[in-house]
């Protein structure tokens, strides 16, 4: 059993199957018994995705509906939701500095940091599927797992 952080580009293949779906539901499996937390935001980014998918007509409106819904049922029952707090903001804009990093990005890499800080022995593992966002993780000293690669 382990701790897991899902960065949005990660946790959108729980919902949507695209690459890196079959590692994450693994990942995700309640038998197994990990942890996983995501950040207050991932909800707007969640939804973005989504949303974006459907404008695309990759998925129906009814389809996103329904995602939408079971991600909402998951954010209550199943995650552990990160907050953005004035911790995690002050951070993410420190991350800025150091890092080629969208504000998003930057708050989600931010909102791990954080989590690492508070969690004592249990260490989170970055989840994402971002390239660069990762080696910033990396770089940051965190523990990460692309589930595209793995």
């Amino acid at each position: 059993m382990a701790l897991y952080y899902l960065e949005t580009s990660a946790l959108v293949k729980l919902y949507v199957h695209e690459p890196g779906t079959e590692v994450m539901l693994r990942l995700a499996d309640r038998a197994v018994g990990h942890r996983l937390v995501v950040l207050a935001v991932s909800r707007v980014e969640f939804r973005s995705a989504v949303r974006r998918r459907e404008r695309e007509g990759d998925m129906s409106q009814a389809v996103a509906e329904r995602v939408i819904s079971l991600f909402e049922q998951h954010v209550q029952t199943r995650y552990v939701t990160q907050p953005i707090s004035e911790l995690v903001l002050v951070s993410a804009a420190a991350l800025l500095d150091q890092h080629v990093l969208r504000a998003y990005d930057a708050i989600q890499l931010a909102g791990c940091l954080v989590l690492r800080a508070s969690s004592g022995k249990e260490q989170p593992v970055f989840v994402c599927s971002d390239a660069q966002l990762l080696e910033a993780a990396r770089l940051e000293g965190l523990a990460a797992l692309n589930p595209v690669g793995a």
